[in-house]
């Protein structure tokens, strides 16, 4: 499998020698490295050409590495139905740097990118809706970035009691942080948050 999978990456980069910065298979998948103004043509060549078909667009995410100055990762997944092959293409941004808009390839990114420019403030030029779609209208700032902060903001609920929507403080347990790496049969040596009233064994 790890054959046919470097080939395909030899043949796509031979095809698009400009567009394809690198390619590597590793745990069993391929992965293509891209520049973000070559990302339309990479992936309308996946879907056309005859050897890869790869017509489903899975899924469309980011990730986000705060110290390094492209700091944004976008990944598509690809899925070739007519050759069960599946395919990652990755391309690096910045915070003012937008991504052309993969939505003339695949209509299934519409709401992927709204999602990642949600999470991410990744910008993607030439979306025809790009707004926010899991956060409130009114929410400041991009919950998913490494360095948003964990307090200073408010989230929105409906009261049932006062029958309206109400704005309260973002509350954060910081309690479930603690990583002890011990084993789940063995438990904690401390008392876990709402174990307190326990009774103990005599």
């Amino acid at each position: 499998m790890s054959e046919a999978l470097q080939e395909l990456g030899e043949y796509v980069a031979a095809a698009l020698p400009q567009d394809v910065s690198e390619t590597r298979v590793a745990f069993g998948e391929l992965a293509l490295v891209v520049p973000r103004d070559a990302i339309v043509r990479v992936l309308t060549f996946l879907r056309d050409d005859s050897n890869c078909k790869f017509t489903m667009l899975v899924d469309l995410c980011g990730v986000d590495y705060p110290d390094e100055r492209e700091r944004f990762e976008v990944v598509y997944n690809l899925l070739s139905v007519h050759h069960n092959q599946r395919i990652r293409v990755k391309c690096r941004t910045d915070e003012a740097s937008p991504v052309p808009s993969v939505i003339g390839v695949h209509s299934a990114a519409d709401w992927f990118e709204r999602e990642a420019w949600d999470l991410y403030g990744i910008l993607f030029s030439g979306h025809p809706d790009l707004r926010r779609l899991l956060t409130d209208y009114g929410f400041e700032g991009h919950p998913m970035r490494k360095d948003f902060p964990l307090t200073g903001y408010v989230e929105v609920r409906y009261d049932d009691e006062q029958k309206r929507v109400v704005y309260e403080p973002v509350k954060l347990t910081q309690e479930f942080r603690r990583f002890d790496f011990m084993s789940p049969w063995e438990g904690p040596d401390y008392v876990l948050p709402g174990d307190e009233k326990a009774e103990e064994k005599v």
